[in-house]
Formats: structure tokens, sequence, C-alpha cells
């Protein structure tokens, strides 16, 4: 999995790791931040939110247009430079009135501008490390790997958010509108730690920083040959096609960090016992992961030797986990937050089972073309919607819901099951669309325009993200499996329009 990639893979990896930390730390509690410190209701939440997350997925577009001019190198340091002052600005507490708002809308924008440069930029460098035909192959590969150390910093992300309020209204004595503040200057740190990884390992991917006479140079060796103007225009209509797709998943998949926190907060057990509290552990996440990674060293790997440490890392992981659960005690609070860390560690736990499926399939000839598989995770989308959908199932509305809870009376909730299980389906349909997306963008996209291409996968990405407040506006007098079926139709729909444009979109693959 890890072997023959170039030390450049790595280098940009943890970079991003360090920035998409502090980014969904700050995400994962954002939204209940809206409500808590301003009062604002859950449609007015929405719309900020699904503007902010528009405008951070849109502005890449402009960035890539101005890194395919200056270089991708100087817009990354440039953006992660603008990003830290929005996080500072977070960070400072303002109360409720004008001023914060105004402060809020302030940082915001820095983080929007800044993620703008740095985010696209950065996967078209990753893209570059693999123009070269020795290296070609190993691009889909390298992109899971890209975006399984994305989520490594989600995965951690949510704990920190929650661990971290924690201390300062209990530890600290502020009040919980004021502790948000200290999970949003959790970002400010990790943007340290992001920079100084880039520039530390800068010489690893120099070379496609682009913006030099040098770096055009040593781009132009592994380029492919000029395109004509038909073959420009066809690679650029299958990614449109692609994009218009694409912006119904994000719809539905960021509802993560607005009607799935909502549902977490109101619809979810507040507390969980025995096995089923050690998911609430990131550290439990932790294990189950080494453990899986672990196995598949213990296949992989070439040596007697190298497979005996794995194999003692295993039991080692193993160990750990029941000593863990021998020792539950009662209940374990379970926060609606803390939801958000189950997709990151579920895309960080299956992404060596992904690549080694995928790679089998290549091996036997089997394997799906990326547009396929952009297809299949359209689908999958809509199964995981489906869950919501049936544990939904006689509950009362949200209105309803929120009444109840206020006069103090008893509500029906739910297990965590359903929303984990959901979190699951989803983490299936986003690897078989996000990174294979995002693949597919690179290889197709053609030479002279491939930062405007990439910054046109996060314009589609935009717009979903803006269209999230649709449930948000649902979310109320309306039955919880209306809010969902919409979802799953909106995936059913787009995994049809897909499929009928597959010869034209594998074409071009």
């Amino acid at each position: 999995m890890f072997e023959g990639q170039p030390k450049g893979l790595f280098a940009l990896a943890l970079a991003n790791t360090g920035e998409r930390f502090g980014y969904y730390t700050m995400l994962a509690v954002f939204v209940l931040f809206l409500q808590e410190n301003f009062g604002w209701s859950a449609g007015v939440a929405g719309s900020f939110y699904s503007t902010f997350l528009m405008f951070v997925y849109f502005l890449p577009f402009i960035g890539g247009i101005l890194a395919d001019k200056y270089g991708y190198g100087r817009m990354v340091t440039i953006g992660i430079i603008i990003m830290f002052f929005g996080y500072m600005l977070l960070a400072v507490p303002l109360g409720a009135g004008n001023l914060a708002v105004a402060a809020i809308v302030g940082a915001l924008t820095f983080v929007c501008i800044g993620t703008g440069l740095f985010k696209g930029n950065l996967q078209v460098m990753v893209g570059d490390l693999y123009n070269s035909p020795e290296l070609a192959g190993k691009r889909d590969s390298a992109f899971s790997l890209f975006y399984m150390a994305i989520n490594i910093g989600a995965l951690f992300a949510p704990t920190a958010a929650v661990k971290i309020m924690d201390y300062a209204q209990n530890g600290m004595g502020y009040s919980k509108a004021d502790s948000y503040h200290f999970a949003f200057a959790v970002a400010c740190l990790s943007l340290i730690v992001s920079i100084a990884i880039y520039f530390a390992f800068r010489s690893t991917f120099r070379h496609v920083e682009g913006g030099t006479k040098k770096n055009v140079a040593a781009a132009q060796e592994t380029t492919a040959p000029e395109l004509s103007a038909s073959e420009t225009r066809a690679r650029i209509v299958a990614l449109c096609l692609v994009f218009a797709v694409v912006i119904f998943f994000w719809m539905a998949f960021h509802q993560n960090g607005l009607t799935l926190t909502y549902f977490a907060r109101d619809y979810v057990a507040t507390s969980a016992t025995g096995v089923q509290s050690m998911f609430f552990d990131v550290i439990n996440i932790v294990l189950v992961i080494v453990s899986i990674y672990a196995a598949f060293a213990v296949v992989q790997s070439k040596s007697t030797k190298g497979k005996g440490i794995a194999t003692l890392i295993v039991f080692a992981a193993l160990g750990a986990l029941y000593y863990k659960y021998t020792q539950i005690s009662g209940a374990v609070a379970v926060d609606a937050p803390i939801f958000q860390q189950f997709n990151p560690s579920f895309v960080v736990g299956l992404t060596p089972v992904s690549i080694a499926l995928f790679g089998w399939l290549g091996k036997i000839g089997k394997e799906p073309s990326a547009p396929r598989k952009i297809a299949y995770g359209m689908l999958v989308a809509a199964v995981g919607f489906g869950i919501m959908f049936f544990g939904s199932m006689g509950l009362a509305t949200p209105d309803e819901q929120k009444a109840a809870i206020d006069a103090g009376g008893e509500v029906a909730r739910v297990s965590p099951n359903w929303l984990i299980s959901t979190y699951l389906v989803l983490t299936f349909a986003e690897l078989l669309l996000s990174p294979m997306g995002i693949s597919f963008v690179s290889k197709v996209a053609p030479p002279k325009y491939k930062g405007m291409m990439m910054g046109g996968w996060f314009v589609a990405t935009a717009i979903g993200n803006f269209l999230t407040v649709i449930p948000a506006y649902l979310w109320g007098g309306l039955s919880l499996t209306v809010v969902w079926g919409v979802l799953i139709a909106l995936c059913v729909l787009s995994f049809i329009f897909i499929f009928s444009q597959m010869k034209r979109l594998e074409k071009v693959s």
C-alpha cells in the first residue's frame, strides 16, 4: 500500500492532516455554537453553515486559476497563513452582539480565502507527483492514501472539541457559549504544525510547486503531449458531467454537520453502556485501526521478521481492547459532536481494505473505472440515508421533539447504532466517490487547466454544500422520513444520470 510511493506524497499528506484537524475541530461544533451563542433557529444556523461551506469549496476555483499562473506552492503558502488569522479571530470570545457576528463573518472570510488558496492546489501538487510513466499507475492508490491522511486529522477533531470545551467549562469556569472558542483555538495550533511540516519536507515536492522556469521545465518533461481542441473539449465536458453529479453527493454527505448533528442531539440516546460505550472513546477506535493495518502487514510483509512484528502488534492492540472492556463501569455520556468521529475513523480503517480490493480487481481485469465508482458511490449514499429513514419511523417531528425537550418531559430516543451505521455506509460511498473523483480530475484535466479543473471539483462541492440548507429548512414541522426521503431520491436520480453518461465518461478515462 505504501511501497513505491514518492516521499512528497507523505509530506503533503501530513501537512494536510494538520490543517484538516483544525478545520474539523471547528466544524464539529460550529452549528451548535451558532445556536447556543446567538440563539438562532435550525434554519438560520443552517443557512450560515451552508453559506460558509459553499465559499470554502467555491474559492479553490479562484485559487486554482491563480495557481496556474503564479505557482501552486506559492498559493498554498499564502493560503495557510491567511487561514491562521481566520481561526485566531474565531478564538476570541466577543459575546452575542453585532460585533460578535461581524467578527465571525470576518473570521470565516479569512478561512474561506485561505482554504481556497490551499486545499485544491495542494491536491494538484499530489497529482503532479504521478505524471511520470513509472508512477502513473499508483495515482488512484496515492489519492486514497492522501484522503486517509485527511481523515486522520478529522478522526481526532470531535474528541478534541468535546474535551477542550469540557475543560473550559468545568476546569476554568467559562460558560458553555464561551467554551466553543477554545475549540476554535485548537485550529490555530494545528495550522502551526501544518506549516512546519510543509516547509521541513519541501524538498520532496518542490519540483511540482510550479511558478518558476525550473519547475515548469521539470513538469514539461513528464506532461502528456498537447491535446487538440476537440480532445480538450471532450475532457472538460466529461469533468462537468461528474461535477454535476457530485453536487448532490455533497449536499447529502455534509448533513453530518447539520441535520445529522441535530438528530444526534435531539433523538439519539444521551448515554451508552457495555460494548457500545467503547465506540465513544477515540483510543478504542485507534486500537481497532492499528489492528487492521497490522493484519494487512502480516499478509503483505516480505520478511518473517516483519510478519512477526505485525502479528505482535495485532495481539497487543486486541489485548488492549479487551483490557479496556473489562474496565467498563456504568454509562458513558454521548455528546452530539462526537458522532462526527465515526466517518473519518471508518475512512482511515477501511482505506487499506478499499486499496486491497480494487488492487485485486485490477489484477484480474475487473476493477471498475473511476466514473463507475462514482456512480456506485451515489447508490450507496442512498442506502445510507435509507437507514436513517427506517430508524426515524414513528419518531416525533423536530418541532414536537424540541417542545417536549424544552418542557422537560420524556422523549423517545433511539440507539446510537442507527447513526453509527449510517456513517459507516456513507463512508463506503465517500471512498467510492471522493478520492476517485479527485484522482479522475487529476488524470483527465487538460494540462493547461489543471488548477482550474481541480477548482471546478470544489465548485461542485460548494454548490452541494450550499444546498445542505434545504434539509435544514425541512427540519421542523415535517416528518423525519420526509427529510431523509428527499436525500434518498436525489442520490438515486444522480446514480441514474451518471450511468446514462458512462460511455462518454469512460472514453476519456
